[in-house]
């Protein structure tokens, strides 16, 4: 049961889309077989799975990271309602360093982003009672964490929603600025 597997424009980050198959009963897919994927080249180990609920639309959750030996490759899908899911490459040296890319992932199209290690990733709600699960390659491991400002000016995401209708927690509300941010990732070459 192979997925297809689609290059955004930040090399490295992928929107899998799994394949489905339908029958009076309704419907069945593999949303991650590590085995077949490795074949497509998605070779991340993932150790952790995570499940948010957000009540509001507007929610944003990010831009988030966690840095070496903790650092995190993710597997993000929408299992009720819609977010768009953002990925910041942070790599020093990259040539796409500080650029952003943005994905629509719902409930209905079951899409998944794959966000490898080096990357900022947030996203923000798009329907009330919105439930993501995202798998991680590495443990939570708090004293590695790090954020930025999900409207940092220097990156200009485009999240669809006025920065003062955000919902934020209170450690967001309060997340670095990009400009200040000292990425503990270096460019080794894009991730295929």
């Amino acid at each position: 049961m192979a997925a297809l597997i689609e290059q955004t424009a930040l090399p490295g980050v992928r929107i899998i889309s799994p394949r489905w198959f339908a029958d009076n009963r309704g419907a069945f897919c593999e949303t991650y077989n590590q085995e077949s994927w490795a074949k497509l080249g998605v070779t991340e180990t993932f150790v952790q799975d995570n499940h948010s609920v957000s009540r509001d639309i507007g929610t944003v959750r990010g831009l988030h990271f966690q840095s070496p030996p903790s650092a995190q490759a993710k597997l993000v899908r929408v299992i009720v309602g819609a977010i768009w899911d953002v990925a910041v490459d942070i790599r020093k040296g990259s040539p796409t360093y500080g650029k952003w890319v943005g994905v629509d992932l719902t409930a209905e199209n079951k899409r998944q982003l794959l966000i490898p290690a080096g990357f900022l990733h947030g996203f923000v709600t798009r329907a009330p009672n919105t439930e993501v699960v995202y798998k991680c390659s590495s443990t939570y491991a708090p004293a590695t964490e790090g954020a930025v400002r999900f409207d940092d000016p220097e990156l200009n995401i485009d999240w669809g929603i006025p920065g003062s209708n955000a919902v934020l927690s209170d450690k967001d509300a309060v997340a670095g600025r990009f400009a200040d941010l000292d990425s503990p990732f270096a460019f080794e070459g894009d991730v295929q």
